[in-house]
């Protein structure tokens, strides 16, 4: 059975179990969410996956072994509209071996994409995701120990995933989209969480503002929800920078935010208009 999880009010993310032990199996939970993009636009963004394997770690001195075990053959279907701003759904909850995984894949043979006002919805092709799977790594490696439980978040970046035909604002429209999935794979032992809300100055919620937060690069972005709120899981903990905007407002940007392990970090943004 799968679960909705919903974690807007969570403080910490956790790991629980009994002793350890090398040859007592682990327990393995992986949950998928969603990295939007601005979801005004969007109905519905569905995937169908039919497969999800694990790899071992160091596979190659090995080379008479699979490395892969199967965590599930089920089809599920997920509209990642419904998972953003923290809320999660349960893909997998089982037993495995004890030891060190490296990399996730996850074969899926539909995506497409439903824009608001548009009759049909978009069918997209999925490149090799049937076949092959879609390769996701996992950086640093979960470790799963015998007797505990272990949480892998795999967050869909539906912004990058989807790659618009067209322009939205042109009179032409939109003739498509092209499935190139974007996937981060985060062991949740070793991440944190990022949330608050986004005001004017006046202290009037914002809907729909864009919030993402770099290190180098972008690492995940959210957009506020109808009270002004968003929310980033699985941030692996080190310090960022965040940022904040919207049409018609200025951009904020705070330095050295801190992201600790099982915790949330709060930052509140308060936006001027041009």
């Amino acid at each position: 059975m799968k679960k909705i999880f919903v974690f807007a009010a969570v403080i910490a993310l956790f790991i629980s179990g009994c002793s350890k032990s090398e040859n007592t199996p682990g327990r393995l939970i992986v949950k998928v969410t969603d990295d939007p993009f601005n979801i005004s636009y969007v109905e519905s963004a569905t995937v169908t996956i039919t497969k999800i394997e694990l790899k071992k770690a160091g596979h190659n001195q090995n080379p008479g072994e699979n490395p892969f075990i199967v965590l599930s053959e089920d089809t599920i279907t997920l509209d990642l509209i419904n998972l953003r701003n923290g809320i999660t759904e349960e893909l997998v909850n089982l037993e495995i071996p004890a030891g060190t995984y490296d990399q996730v894949r996850l074969y899926v043979d539909n995506a497409g994409l439903k824009i608001r006002e548009h009759i049909s919805p978009f069918h997209c092709k999925v490149p090799s995701g049937p076949q092959t799977g879609i390769k996701i790594f996992i950086r640093p490696a979960l470790v799963v120990e015998g007797g505990l439980t272990s949480e892998l978040l795999l967050d869909f970046d539906l912004s990058r995933s989807f790659l618009m035909l067209g322009n939205l604002h042109h009179h032409m429209g939109v003739n498509g989209f092209i499935f190139k999935p974007v996937i981060r794979a985060v062991n949740n032992s070793s991440a944190g969480r990022i949330q608050g809300f986004v005001t004017d100055t006046s202290k009037v919620k914002i809907v729909n503002a864009k919030v993402w937060l770099t290190r180098d690069t972008v690492i995940t972005t959210a957009y506020t929800d109808t009270l002004g709120y968003y929310a980033m899981i699985g941030i692996p903990a080190g310090n960022y920078s965040i940022s904040a905007t919207k049409e018609n407002y200025d951009t904020v940007n705070i330095k050295d935010i801190k992201v600790v392990a099982a915790n949330r970090t709060v930052v509140n943004f308060s936006l001027t208009k041009k």
